[in-house]
């Protein structure tokens, strides 16, 4: 027998914790999209294991909470996340994306958000997982890459996947002119599916002996 999970919709925004390692584009996609209203949700903290990090400089100016939780501090993964746990909850965090960041989550994450760590990769997942996806793709010579935006499990870029965006390899790309084309289209997927989130639409089904399945339900009154 399958068990759906998913949230209930709901009318008012949801809140969502951002974590970062970098310089942020795709968290500047998701506050964007916040601001324009296509996406109805609010941000209510973005935490970075790197001090440095621009995406920090991205959510102060946009008056969202900006907070460090250095990785070096804590004797284990398993430490780490458990302190990243107290921030998003102490935040209101419903769900939690991964955006460009650079740390393998433990089961305490994962545990205290079930099917609610969301992760965007440029590469048409299963092909390509872990780093340079971009030059994954080139050096095997497809024709199609993208990306996609999955739930993320215990294992490298393993989980159910939620959605996907394709992009053509045209002839001269490079790793970074192609990241680059890959990169729009994670801007817009990632706040898509946070939407869909948002709404309720999306659960995971889990029948014995299977690998979990994604299903989105159709919006209301269509």
């Amino acid at each position: 027998m399958s068990t759906p999970s998913g949230i209930t919709k709901r009318s008012e925004p949801f809140t969502i914790g951002v974590l970062v390692s970098g310089s942020g584009t795709n968290l500047q996609a998701v506050l964007d999209a916040v601001k324009s209203g296509s996406l109805c949700a609010k941000i209510g903290v973005v935490v970075s294991n790197v001090v440095t990090a621009k995406a920090l400089a991205r959510a102060r100016a946009a008056n969202v909470p900006a907070i460090v939780v250095d990785h070096k501090a804590f004797p284990t993964r398993e430490g780490f996340d458990a302190a990243v746990v107290e921030v998003l909850r102490a935040h209101g965090v419903e769900c939690v994306v991964l955006a460009g960041f650079m740390r393998l989550v433990t089961p305490v994450l994962l545990g205290a958000f079930p099917d609610r760590v969301v992760n965007v990769h440029p590469a048409l997942l299963p092909a390509f997982p872990g780093v340079h996806a971009q030059k994954q793709a080139l050096d095997y010579g497809v024709r199609v890459s993208g990306c996609t935006v999955h739930f993320v499990d215990a294992g490298m870029d393993t989980g159910p996947i939620v959605a996907q965006a394709t992009v053509p390899v045209l002839d001269g790309d490079d790793e970074a002119r192609l990241g680059d084309r890959i990169l729009e289209k994670e801007h817009e997927l990632l706040s898509t599916v946070l939407q869909w989130i948002a709404d309720g639409r999306v659960s995971v089904t889990r029948d014995a002996g299977a690998r979990p399945r994604i299903v989105i339900r159709a919006p209301e009154g269509s």
